[in-house]
């Protein structure tokens, strides 16, 4: 008995201490993470850069802060391995960080395919909206989407504008060769974007291929508008217009040659209807593409980390946005490939193809009627 005790004494101490541990890690990265957009948000990284070797007080004027504020983050920021140390001593006014080429890619450069500056605004928007969910899950009620705020905008639309600038047009768009073949021959191309968010996906595409006409539709007004603006500022606005609206809009005027949709079905409070619509708005023959989370097919516990960021994201984000929309289905962030197919069924697709796309985070289906 004592022996049967003991063992399972040190099991419960084992446990409890690795959970501790976990979430130790977990506090220290939160913290880092803000840090990190507490940098993004005063344009210190940027100063860095231009700057190179770069005192407190260098960094203080070239960003408009407080020296002694600049001082001590610049200071974590090299405990924390970020920046280095260019020039050391015992004055620590005196001392100079440097921001590595490697990490200033990472911290700037929003279409390289290692962007990380996404990742802190999500965090800081999730925080900011935990007592409306922990409301939400005692009255049964959700969030609305945008009561997120711009953090898990930015997040969202930074997270994966590194994939659409590098990957849409030369990985996806081939997996579709009657589709690619009529974009390299030049033809012309009517294309609807069905919850665009922000309009890189959109824009992607008008960049790449001058003769497709573009149309992005989402239903968050300030996305829309960021959309707009983004489009302008990458001269592309004649060709790739933006409508707040949903794809029963976009099916009244019907006939495009191609739609997608990504990384929104999941979010979608009627899927099949607006699959239904979707399906409506395009031209004999012409695919949806549709591309969401890449997760395990049936639940598994404990899971990967690509399991465990997509349930993150539902318990906090996607189940309580959706089921501020009076849903007809709240799925939550965790979209199987099976419901992808009964949906689609249901929404009068008769053929659904998973596509051969590597991508750690998302799988990819084409939908034709």
């Amino acid at each position: 008995m004592t022996t049967t005790t003991t063992t399972t004494t040190e099991s419960v101490t084992s446990q409890r201490d690795a959970l501790g541990e976990r979430m130790f890690a977990a506090l220290l990265g939160g913290m880092e993470l803000l840090a990190i957009q507490l940098g993004t948000r005063l344009g210190l990284y940027a100063v860095l850069r231009e700057a190179g070797p770069t005192t407190p007080g260098v960094l203080a004027s070239g960003a408009g802060i407080d020296e002694r504020y600049a001082r001590e983050w610049l200071e974590q920021q090299a405990v924390s391995g970020i920046l280095e140390v260019a020039r050391s001593g015992d004055d620590p006014g005196e001392r100079a960080y440097s921001l590595p080429t490697g990490h200033a890619e990472a911290l700037l450069d929003p279409e390289s395919p290692g962007y990380a500056a996404a990742m802190p605004p999500g965090l800081v928007g999730l925080a900011k909206t935990l007592e409306e969910v922990t409301t939400a899950y005692r009255t049964g009620a959700g969030v609305a989407y945008e009561s997120y705020g711009a953090e898990i905008r930015e997040c969202i639309a930074g997270f994966n504008r590194p994939m659409f600038a590098n990957d849409l047009a030369q990985e996806w768009l081939p997996a579709l060769p009657d589709v690619h073949a009529r974009l390299m021959a030049g033809a012309p191309l009517r294309v609807l974007d069905i919850a665009c968010g922000t309009g890189w996906s959109t824009i992607a595409l008008a960049l790449r291929y001058p003769n497709a006409y573009l149309i992005g539709i989402d239903l968050d007004t300030a996305s829309i508008e960021q959309a707009r603006r983004n489009a302008a500022t990458s001269g592309v606005a004649e060709r790739a217009r933006f409508a707040v609206g949903d794809a029963a809009g976009a099916a009244v005027e019907g006939g495009f040659d191609l739609a997608m949709l990504f990384e929104a079905l999941h979010d979608l409070g009627d899927p099949v209807g607006a699959l239904r619509q979707a399906r409506s708005a395009l031209a004999p023959g012409a695919p949806l593409l549709v591309a969401d989370e890449r997760v395990a097919d049936s639940f598994v516990a404990p899971g990967d980390q690509v399991e465990r960021l997509n349930y993150g994201w539902s318990v906090l984000h996607c189940l309580p946005a959706t089921r501020a929309t009076s849903p007809v289905t709240a799925n939550g962030t965790v979209l199987r490939a099976a419901t992808v197919r009964q949906w689609a069924g249901e929404a009068g697709f008769s053929a659904v193809e998973e596509l051969p796309i590597a991508n750690d985070f998302w799988r990819f289906y084409r939908l034709e009627a």
